[in-house]
């Protein structure tokens, strides 16, 4: 008999190689809701899918879906959550800086009512470890701004390492195209619809498995739409949805300009 699912686990991948086996064996251990991971990658040839397809053989909670949105982080996260059987998906990263113990109780906080529930460094309990100094500094700055002056519910709007309410984010949709800004802008999406946004403290090792492929000069634009969009009057889905057109010709606008 086949388990519905409560809790879609999203891992964007790229050339993990077999680093993933150990990704997927803790996640496996962890994990204890009835769920399904889905290890996402951009092109049939990327090493990761000969390891994550091992690993599916023993644990059938595993499974590995060619992302078609197009290639980088976001539209892999965006075509997992949309390919989630659960109400509830929880994006977590490949490379060992997250907590995998924290899924189930990310989970439980979504399936309690909030829209998103955040992994939060910054809040008490919470701690980053390594990482390059400009980006920790960037990071906590945002998460703390947002947070005392726009009311978002978490310290750490910018972690990846969220849960979400998958009806909501079909409801609102995702805009973000480039990097990992995904976390900000649905958390920023929320905010503005005066849904509620929770967070339990995390500890965040830097990356522990292969190399980052962060790049801050070229994500920053889009974090600070997201940003800026967390501050403002409640609005509609409508009007959310409205803003975040809106936005996105306006960037395109000053490119091509």
């Amino acid at each position: 008999m086949t388990v519905t699912p409560r809790v879609t686990v999203v891992i964007p991948v790229y050339n993990e190689g077999e680093a993933i086996v150990r990704c997927l064996d803790r996640i496996g251990r962890e994990v204890l809701l009835p769920a399904e991971i889905l290890v996402v990658h951009d092109m049939p040839e990327d090493t990761t899918v000969p390891y994550a397809q091992e690993v599916a053989r023993t644990d059938p909670r595993v499974r590995t879906v060619l992302n078609t949105y197009g290639r980088g982080p976001a539209n892999a996260i965006r075509f997992g959550i949309d390919q989630a059987r659960a109400p509830v998906a929880v994006v977590t990263m490949a490379d060992g800086s997250d907590d995998p113990r924290q899924i189930d109780e990310l989970a439980r906080l979504v399936d309690r009512g909030v829209a998103v529930a955040a992994a939060s460094r910054y809040m008490p309990g919470g701690q980053q470890v390594g990482g390059p100094r400009f980006k920790r500094m960037l990071s906590r700055w945002a998460g703390r701004t947002l947070h005392w002056f726009a009311r978002v519910g978490t310290r750490d709007a910018t972690n990846s390492f969220k849960a979400y309410d998958t009806a909501f984010v079909r409801q609102v949709g995702i805009e973000s195209r480039t990097g990992f800004e995904i976390g900000l802008e649905l958390s920023a999406k929320a905010t503005r619809l005066r849904l509620p946004v929770a967070e339990i403290p995390t500890i965040w090792l830097d990356r522990q498995l292969g190399e980052s492929r962060f790049d801050v000069g070229r994500f920053l634009p889009s974090y600070l739409r997201w940003y800026f969009f967390a501050f403002g009057r409640k609005l509609t889905v409508s009007q959310v949805a409205a803003e975040s057109v809106r936005g996105s010709v306006e960037k395109e606008s000053k490119v091509s300009g």
